[in-house]
């Protein structure tokens, strides 16, 4: 399983990279990952006109996508669109940020997890 990780370098450059999800448990039919901190859940709903400018995370946190999708860009320039169904771990919560655009117009419903 994969999660898609944002992350700001030390110079406050936005880059992409993949997490894979480490197993530690096996059970019923189920692979488990090991229990991740969590500070809360927010449940957001995103117009399908949304398109913000450069702007870093608020704070850590997973994003699952739920339904309809988004563009993000790092400042490097690469950009990667998430559709339902994906989790994005934001952390560049310093420098320049990144980019979002709605994709296709469509309402989106995602749920926040921040981590702190």
């Amino acid at each position: 399983m994969r999660i898609h990780n944002l992350y700001a370098d030390d110079k406050g450059e936005s880059h992409w990279r993949d997490i894979e999800v480490e197993w530690v448990e096996t059970r019923n039919f189920s692979k488990m990952s090991k229990r991740l901190p969590a500070a809360g859940i927010i449940f957001r709903q995103t117009s399908g006109d949304y398109d913000l400018d450069w702007h870093p995370a608020p704070r850590r946190q997973y994003i699952i996508n739920l339904d309809g999708g988004v563009k993000i860009t790092a400042s490097d320039g690469a950009s990667r669109e998430i559709g339902p169904g994906e989790v994005i771990l934001v952390e560049d919560v310093h420098g320049k940020g990144h980019l979002s655009k709605s994709i296709g117009g469509k309402l989106r419903h995602s749920i926040f997890v921040p981590l702190e």
